[in-house]
C-alpha cells in the first residue's frame, strides 16, 4: 500500500492538496483511502460530504474517514480505561474524572498509527492519503514510535515477568489484592497495542512505498516551519519527496490590491527553489474561489499532477545511511536545516541518541558497533557524519578489563 502523508503550517491548504491527491489516484485506479488525523476535520468540507470514523464511499476507487479518538478509544483501550476507572474511583476519583485520567497523552494519534497497519493489512486499498494536523501535532505523531519505543519495551517486560505470574497467586490472597490485579484482557489490550505499533515505524519509513510532503505557502514564517519540518523529518527517517507551495499569484494577471503580495512570493520561491533542492518545488496557483466538492478538486488534482500519477516517488534518497569504509563505520543523517550548534550526539549500550532542540531520534546501532563511542560528528554539506573507528573497538575492550582488574 502506497502511504502519502501530507503535513505543514496551518491554513496553507493541506486538506485541500490531501483531497485532490487522493482524487487523481482514485482517477489513476488506484483503489484510494483519505484519512484525516487532525482534530478539526476540514475534510469533509473539502469534498462538500459528511464523513465518519469509518471509510465513506465517495466515488469509485475513493473512500473518505475523518478519525473519531473516541470512537477508536473504545475499541482499543476500553478494557484498559475499565481496570484504571475501577483503580481510581476507590481512591475517590470521580467517574467522570477517572475516564479521563485512563486516556495517557497521546492516544488518538498512537490509535491514527494502529489504523494506518491495519488498513495495510486488511489490503483493500493500493494507496494512503493521510491527511495531518499541523506540523507540529504531525511530528509528535510520526515520531510517537520512536519516543515510545522504549516505554513498551519497559512494560511489556513488566507484564510478562511480573504481572502475568504473580496475578493469580496475589488474587486467592485477598479480595482486597485481586480488585487491583488487571484483569487478563487489559493486559492483552496493552500487549496488542504496543505489539502492533513496533510494526509502524518500519511501515511509515519504508521509503519504496511511504513518503511525505510538504505543503507551504510563500511567506517567511511557512518557510521556516516547512523548513524545522524537513530537520526533523529526516531525523526520524522519514524521506520527503516533493515540496508543494500554494496559493500563488498569477504573475501574468494584474491583482490589484494583492500586486505588491505577488512580488514578496516571487522573491520567496526563489529562496525555497534553492533552499529546498534538491527536492522537487511545485507550485500551484491561487485559485479565484474556494477548492469544495469533487469537480473543484477534480481540476486541483490535475494542475498538481498534470497526467502523472502522484504514487509515483518522486525523490527516495534514503535520509539515514550507513557505510563503512575500512575500518570506520559512518552513521549518516540528512538534516538539511539544522543549526550544528543545537546537535547533540551519545551512545548508550547499543543506541544512537542524536538530538535537536527537543526532538530525539534514538538508532539501533549494528552489533560490531555495541559499546563503541562516537568519533567528533562533522557536518558537511546538509548531512551529519557520525564515525565509529572499529580500530578502538580492542582498545576499548581491553580497557574494560583493564579497569575491571
Amino acid at each position: 500500500m502506497r502511504i502519502l502523508t501530507f503535513t505543514g503550517k496551518g491554513g496553507v491548504g493541506k486538506t485541500s492538496v490531501s483531497a485532490a491527491t487522493a482524487v487523481r489516484l482514485s482517477q489513476q485506479g488506484h483503489r484510494t483511502l483519505v484519512l484525516s488525523t487532525d482534530p478539526a476535520h476540514s475534510l469533509s468540507d473539502s469534498f462538500n460530504l459528511s464523513l465518519g470514523a469509518e471509510p465513506t464511499k465517495i466515488k469509485e476507487n475513493l473512500h473518505a474517514i475523518e478519525v473519531n479518538p473516541y470512537v477508536d478509544l473504545k475499541e482499543n483501550w476500553q478494557a484498559v480505561q475499565k481496570y484504571y476507572t475501577r483503580v481510581f474511583a476507590a481512591q475517590g476519583v470521580s467517574g467522570v474524572v477517572a475516564d479521563e485520567m485512563t486516556i495517557l497523552p497521546g492516544m488518538e494519534e498512537l490509535f491514527s498509527l494502529l489504523r494506518i497497519k491495519r488498513y495495510k493489512a486488511a489490503g483493500l486499498y493500493d494507496a494512503l492519503v493521510l491527511d495531518t494536523a499541523p506540523t507540529g501535532e504531525t511530528l509528535r505523531l510520526l515520531s510517537l514510535p520512536d519516543t515510545l519505543s522504549w516505554g513498551m519495551k519497559a512494560v511489556k517486560n513488566v507484564n510478562k515477568y511480573i504481572m502475568k505470574p504473580l496475578s493469580k497467586p496475589l488474587s486467592k490472597m485477598s479480595d482486597k489484592i485481586a480488585y487491583y490485579i488487571p484483569p487478563e484482557d487489559a493486559i492483552e489490550s496493552v500487549d496488542q497495542v504496543f505489539d502492533e505499533l513496533e510494526d509502524i515505524r518500519d511501515i511509515l519509513t519504508d521509503n519504496l512505498n511511504s513518503t511525505v510532503r510538504l505543503v507551504m505557502n510563500a511567506e517567511k514564517m511557512s518557510i521556516k516551519e516547512t523548513m524545522r519540518a524537513l530537520t526533523y523529518l529526516n531525523l526520524y527517517g522519514f524521506n520527503v519527496d516533493m515540496v508543494l507551495v500554494n496559493k500563488m499569484l498569477d504573475t501574468k494577471e494584474d491583482s490589484g490590491y494583492l500586486e505588491n503580495w505577488k512580488s514578496i512570493q516571487q522573491k520567496y520561491v526563489g529562496e525555497i527553489e534553492e533552499g529546498f533542492a534538491p527536492l522537487p518545488v511545485k507550485k500551484l496557483r491561487m485559485y479565484e474561489q474556494e477548492i469544495v466538492g469533487l469537480k473543484a478538486l477534480e481540476r486541483f488534482a490535475f494542475d498538481i499532477y498534470g497526467e502523472d500519477d502522484p504514487a509515483e516517488v518522486v525523490y527516495d534518497e534514503p535520509p539515514i545511511k550507513f557505510e563503512r569504509k575500512g575500518d570506520l563505520y559512518e552513521v549518516q543523517m540528512k538534516l538539511m536545516f539544522a543549526n550544528p550548534v543545537d546537535i547533540d550526539v551519545w551512545v548508550t549500550g547499543d543506541e544512537l541518541f542524536v538530538q535537536i532542540g527537543n526532538q530525539r531520534k534514538i538508532i539501533t546501532l549494528p552489533i560490531s558497533l555495541t559499546g563503541l563511542e562516537p568519533g567528533d560528528a562533522v557536518f558537511k554539506d546538509k548531512w551529519l557524519h557520525i564515525p565509529f573507528d572499529l580500530n578502538k573497538q580492542g582498545q576499548h575492550e581491553a580497557q574494560k578489563v583493564y579497569n575491571k582488574v
